[in-house]
C-alpha cells in the first residue's frame, strides 16, 4: 500500500503531530540502525566506470531524478559515454536490463527510468554492481547512479545530494531531523553529509535565493544551485491538475506559477498508478470545470496509452545557475 507524505514531516515545529512522531520513533531508530550498520560493512565495488551518485538525505521529493537527468546531459555534452543506473523502483523486472522506450512500459522498469532513458543509456538492476557492470560493458565510461546516496555496493567517483531549497513558513527540508518514519530522513544528517562530496540545492522559480540558514547546514561542502524550469508553457485553458510524487503540492504551486488555469488539483501517493476508478474521478472533475488534465511526466510515463491521450504532460527540466561551475566540477572528478 503506498501512504501519501505527510507534511508535518517537514515542519520543524515538533507540536505538528506529536503523538504520532512520539510512537513512531522506536521505529526510527531502528531504521538508522540498520542504515548505518549497512554503510558502515560494505565493501565497494569498482564496476570499471567512474560512478557519479546523485541522492539525497530525505523520502523522496527533492529533485533527484531530473538532477540525474541533466548530469547525464551536461557530461554527454563533454563527450564523455555516460549511462544512468537505477533500482527501478515500481517495476517488475530485476535487471540488469538496458531500458527500451519502444519495449517497456513503468510497469516493467519503473518510471523515473523512462524519463532517464528519453536522453541517454538507462540500466535498471536490483544488484547494483551486476548493472553496473553491464552498462560499463556496454560502453558506458561514467555512470549516474540515481537514489544511491545510501546503497554502499558502488565505488563511487563523486557523491552528491539534492536538497530542496523551498522554505516557506516552518517548512524545512530535513524537518525536525528525525529519520523515517517519525520525518523525512533517512539517515542523520551529520552521517549523511560525511559522505557527500557536493550539495545541489533546488530551488523553485520564484524563490530569488537559497535561505542563508540551509547553506549554513553544509558547512564547507561545495553547493550548487538549480531549479526545476518549465521546458514548455502549460496547456492553454481551464485545467484539473494531478500528480503522485512525494511532495504534490509542488505541483500545484509550481502549475500556478507557470500561469497555469488551474482549477482543481488531485494529489495520489508517490509512484502511485491510477485505477479506472481514479481516472474516472479525474475525468469528472475535469467536466465540472470544462477543463483539460494536466500532470507531470512521472506521472504521464505511468499511465494507460488511452489515459495518456486524455492527459498533457507538462514537462520541467533542473537547469543550474552556474551551468559551467558545475561541468567542471564534474570534469575534474571524472
Amino acid at each position: 500500500m503506498k501512504l501519501n507524505t505527510p507534511r508535518w514531516w517537514y515542519s520543524r515545529d515538533r507540536r505538528h503531530a506529536p503523538v504520532t512522531r512520539m510512537l513512531l520513533k522506536p521505529a526510527s531508530w531502528l531504521w538508522a540502525g540498520v542504515t548505518a550498520r549497512k554503510i558502515a560493512r560494505a565493501t565497494p565495488v569498482d564496476p570499471g566506470a567512474a560512478v557519479i551518485s546523485i541522492g539525497n538525505l530525505t523520502v523522496g521529493g527533492s529533485g533527484k531524478t531530473p538532477v540525474a537527468r541533466e548530469t547525464l546531459r551536461l557530461l554527454r555534452a563533454q563527450g564523455i559515454k555516460a549511462a544512468a543506473l537505477s533500482r527501478g523502483y515500481g517495476g517488475r523486472l530485476e535487471g540488469a536490463v538496458r531500458v527500451d522506450l519502444t519495449q517497456h512500459s513503468a510497469e516493467d522498469v519503473g518510471d523515473e527510468p523512462l524519463m532517464l532513458a528519453q536522453d541517454a543509456p538507462a540500466w535498471i538492476a536490483r544488484d547494483r554492481v551486476a548493472g553496473a557492470r553491464a552498462a560499463a560493458a556496454d560502453g558506458a565510461s561514467a555512470l549516474v547512479l540515481d537514489d544511491g546516496h545510501q546503497n554502499p555496493a558502488l565505488k563511487k567517483t563523486l557523491s552528491l545530494i539534492v536538497v530542496d531549497g523551498e522554505t516557506r513558513g516552518d517548512e524545512w527540508p530535513f524537518g525536525d531531523g528525525s529519520v523515517f518514519p517519525s520525518g523525512p530522513m533517512r539517515e542523520p544528517l551529520k552521517a549523511g553529509l560525511a559522505r557527500a562530496d557536493g550539495v545541489i540545492v533546488m530551488l523553485p522559480t520564484d524563490m530569488d535565493a537559497a535561505n542563508p540558514e540551509l547553506l549554513e547546514v553544509f558547512g564547507d561542502l561545495p553547493v550548487f544551485i538549480a531549479r526545476l524550469q518549465p521546458a514548455a508553457p502549460p496547456p492553454p485553458g481551464p485545467q484539473v491538475g494531478f500528480a503522485g510524487i512525494a511532495k504534490p503540492w509542488k505541483v500545484e504551486r509550481s502549475l500556478i506559477a507557470a500561469g497555469c488555469d488551474l482549477k482543481d488539483f488531485v494529489p495520489f501517493p508517490d509512484h502511485a498508478a491510477l485505477s479506472d476508478h481514479d481516472f474516472a474521478f479525474l475525468n469528472d472533475r475535469a467536466a465540472v470545470y470544462d477543463a483539460g488534465l494536466v500532470t507531470t511526466e512521472k506521472d504521464w510515463v505511468r499511465l494507460t496509452p488511452d489515459q495518456r491521450a486524455a492527459v498533457t504532460a507538462w514537462p520541467v527540466a533542473a537547469r543550474f545557475e552556474d551551468e559551467a561551475g558545475f561541468t567542471a566540477f564534474l570534469m575534474r572528478a571524472l
